[in-house]
């Protein structure tokens, strides 16, 4: 039970590491950059007013959408990564099998 609780404590304090750090994506070679918070809330985008075509505005919604997918993998990429580990040291003395 001790390790148990050590884990969880650890656990915690990595989501909480996690949940202070920003993310970055890009789209349209870099002309799109969304910032997502480790608890994948959106902080900021920001764009090269050159993208703005008003023939195609669809264009930026898109690059905005991608660049947001991609700052939100990122970081779900990292809390898996760093959640993963800490299953693999638990001792579960044979209770699952």
């Amino acid at each position: 039970m001790q390790q148990a609780a050590e884990m969880q404590n650890k656990m915690q304090q990595a989501q909480a590491e996690l949940a202070e750090k920003t993310y970055e994506g890009t789209a349209g070679g870099g002309v799109v950059k969304a910032t997502v918070k480790g608890t994948l809330e959106l902080v900021s985008v920001e764009f090269d007013p050159s993208v703005l075509d008003p023939e195609d505005p669809e264009l930026v919604g898109d690059l905005v959408v991608a660049a947001v997918n991609q700052a939100t993998q990122a970081a779900t990429d990292e809390a898996s990564a760093a959640m993963g580990g800490f299953a693999g040291g638990l001792d579960l003395g044979g209770l699952l099998g």
